[in-house]
């Protein structure tokens, strides 16, 4: 047997690349014609959300378990799970949703079914990121995989941008609002090909369990892990029980970050999930969900790019602290939501959403870094899993609760977005705090 090359050719780079990015890009690409869809179904507004947090709840709850699976069941073979899953659930979705679309079926049917068929993402898709970076990690040497690593982890981020980029191009003739979602069960399926041709079943050359990424949106890049090495527990000198317990949610070093992560999450999950009936009602678009679509489309894209800019850009260029990080971008975050919640034409609300994603794009790698910062090296393994389940939550029930308020009155929404915000920044103004920040 071949012994595994210590890099990864470029063409089975591309592969992987084009793996993480089709994931994130078909959810956000469905993100932004969802409302419009959910407005022509006459379905109501809250329920057209509960559709995305059933697929985050899924998301969560098994993310942890395929990530253990990836050296048990091979890399290859979950890839190939995940990306099944991802383009089974956008084609049966496109198919229900169309077939709603055309009167074939009851517009509660329809919901019925499409919450049904997004349990395959929800369920399997998120096989597909920790075994991606599990392969990558497995499969080059360290002073590679750092860069291998941020590669693939920076096209999950990529995907949220290019996903309602390109999504108003899909809406075709035939198939309406349903065209994103068949398109992009296509592209899967090239992928799933791609996978199976062009990628060796994998035999690691070392244990290398991939990160759990969080539930792909719109305005929430993935960062790019950092220290991509096994994390080992700290043990007696005869090798026996760990000297340390395990991190707790409680321990109060950590506790103050995961606070902060909690209020900001909410916030940015709040205003994802409104933001395409925010659209709808302040540009009279309810009766032109076609061109609600596409209006939905650019002002996610922008979000998208604003996020990234604040990543890739502007923490690398301004050095900052995660202190600085979490409370900056909670402040501008806060006000983005308040300028977008005041807004009543197009490019007002491009200009508040776009200023608010800036911000929560700098507030969630802060509050990641902070909490990592916060304990050593052997509890990183731990606070990885506390920061990545808290990302998670925030997309399960907050969105929904946004659009029941946001349905009763807008500016109450939000105002209570924004109120996560501000909270966040006059409470940690004093509260977070790095007392070991050499760990």
């Amino acid at each position: 047997m071949a012994t595994a090359s210590h890099s990864i050719p470029p063409d089975r780079m591309a592969v992987l690349f084009a793996v993480m990015l089709v994931a994130a890009a078909g959810n956000t690409a469905m993100q932004s014609i969802l409302p419009a869809i959910g407005a022509k179904l006459h379905i109501p507004d809250v329920w057209v959300s509960l559709a995305f947090s059933w697929s985050a709840l899924l998301w969560v709850l098994t993310a942890p378990h395929w990530a253990r699976q990836s050296d048990r069941r091979g890399r290859k073979a979950l890839m190939a799970l995940g990306v099944i899953g991802f383009l089974s659930s956008m084609a049966l979705c496109g198919l229900v949703l169309w077939s709603g679309l055309q009167g074939w079926l009851a517009a509660g049917m329809t919901f019925i079914l499409f919450a049904l068929f997004r349990s395959l993402y929800g369920g399997l898709g998120s096989a597909a990121p920790p075994a991606v970076q599990a392969y990558v990690a497995a499969r080059t040497d360290p002073e590679q995989r750092t860069q291998a690593l941020s590669l693939v982890s920076s096209s999950f981020g990529l995907g949220t941008v290019i996903g309602p980029a390109v999504a108003p191009f899909f809406i075709l003739p035939i198939v309406g609002l349903a065209g994103p979602l068949l398109i992009f069960a296509l592209i899967g399926l090239a992928v799933l090909i791609a996978l199976r041709w062009r990628l060796p079943n994998d035999v690691p050359r070392f244990a290398a369990r991939g990160s759990i990424m969080s539930y792909p949106t719109t305005g929430a890049a993935s960062q790019a892990a950092t220290d991509e090495e096994e994390v080992e527990e700290a043990q007696s000198p005869d090798g026996g029980t760990p000297l340390s317990e395990p991190l707790r949610w409680t321990d109060r070093r950590v506790r103050p970050w995961l606070l902060a992560g909690f209020l900001g999450g909410q916030a940015q999950a709040m205003v994802l999930g409104v933001i395409g009936f925010l659209i709808l009602d302040r540009l009279n678009l309810r009766m032109r969900p076609d061109e609600g679509a596409a209006m939905t489309g650019i002002v996610l894209m922008a979000g998208a790019f604003a996020t990234l800019l604040s990543q890739w850009g502007l923490i690398p260029l301004l050095k900052m602290s995660p202190r600085t990080a979490v409370l900056g971008g909670a402040a501008l975050g806060g006000a983005g939501t308040l300028l977008t919640g005041f807004s009543y034409d197009f490019h007002g609300i491009i200009i508040g959403f776009a200023l608010a994603s800036l911000g929560f794009g700098l507030f969630r790698p802060g509050f990641t870094a902070g909490a990592s910062l916060a304990v050593p090296r052997r509890d990183q393994g731990g606070i990885a899993g506390m920061t990545a389940s808290i990302n998670g939550s925030a997309y399960i029930v907050s969105p929904a609760i946004g659009v029941l308020v946001y349905n009763w009155h807008p500016i109450v929404a939000y105002g209570l977005m924004a109120s996560f915000c501000g909270w966040l920044v006059l409470w940690g103004w004093s509260a977070l705090r790095l007392d070991r920040p050499d760990t």
